[in-house]
């Protein structure tokens, strides 16, 4: 199994210029991804924004505490991984800027650019294939704004780079609580990113899923799962007083080599999903396979 930190870091970005990548990476302009301006006049700008301004009012620790008690159970249906992604051809992710198409397309364009750049690590084109499977959540009473969109930390300050930052937190009632409105809040120093309460969505959900179930799946791609929707974190620079440095040296650079498949092959071009089956299909089997609890 080839660890991803070794490969040349060619194609990586520099956070400090907000993961973009070489032009010839993006299927569009570079400068058009993760526009979150304000445009009251553009429904698709005005959908993002409400929906963040949801989540940032109603994501607090309480709230965060109260799905994983609900959701960790793993109790609330049963599904294999295949028959669990094709749900998500009914799902367009209210958070999304970029495009407004099934996620289910979404999932086959992430998977297949990493099996273009990675042809060996089968278990990268199967991370990238089922990274955004936990969404099913939405289909389950859950309103997208507690499982699409950046996670941020709960339980402290909110970070500066959290998208709408200014604009949709004043009625979150941690803001006034001292226990979770410090600079620390709840948590250590250097306590590590697994020991951080981070709001609740796909991601985590996904992850402790998988881990449930027992996936085959190496460790590196369970993180790049668990944190690929913690912006601030990984391309904002943010949080930093609390990790170690493995977080630092080896977590963010898989979740920022991941990153650059998730966000920058979004496009119009459909993969032909039909055609590509049977190759996922066998690698579910390989690494997460038969009827799964969810």
């Amino acid at each position: 199994m080839r660890i991803l930190v070794n490969k040349p870091q060619t194609n990586l970005i520099d956070p400090s210029e907000l993961l973009r990548p070489e032009p010839k990476f993006a299927e569009k302009d570079i400068g058009t991804f993760r526009d979150f301006s304000v445009n009251p006049d553009d429904p698709i700008r005005e959908r993002v924004r409400l929906t963040y301004v949801d989540m940032h009012t109603n994501q607090t620790v309480d709230f965060v505490k109260g799905k994983y008690e609900k959701w960790c159970g793993f109790n609330t249906f049963k599904s294999t991984m295949k028959n669990a992604l094709i749900r998500l051809n009914e799902l367009v992710d209210e958070s999304d800027p970029d495009v407004d198409i099934p996620n289910i397309v979404h999932a086959f364009q992430t998977a297949e650019r990493i099996r273009q750049d990675y042809p060996n690590d089968d278990w990268f084109h199967l991370t990238g294939l089922i990274h955004d499977a936990g969404k099913v959540m939405a289909f389950y009473d859950e309103p997208q704004w507690c499982v699409v969109g950046d996670t941020f930390l709960v339980g402290a300050d909110w970070a500066p780079s959290i998208v709408y930052r200014d604009i949709s937190f004043e009625n979150n009632p941690d803001g006034k609580n001292p226990k979770y409105n410090t600079k620390y809040g709840m948590y250590q120093p250097n306590c590590g990113l697994d020991n951080l309460l981070i709001s609740w969505g796909h991601d985590e959900y996904l992850y402790r899923m998988l881990k449930h179930n027992k996936a085959k799946l190496p460790e590196q791609a369970l993180k790049m799962i668990r944190f690929h929707s913690f912006y601030p974190w990984h391309t904002g620079n943010d949080y930093g007083h609390f990790m170690t440095e493995k977080d630092q040296r080896e977590t963010k650079n898989w979740v920022l080599i991941f990153n650059q498949y998730d966000l920058y092959t979004k496009s119009s071009n459909i993969p032909d999903i039909e055609a590509l089956w049977p190759y996922y299909e066998g690698l579910i089997e390989k690494y997460i396979p038969g009827e799964l609890e969810w």
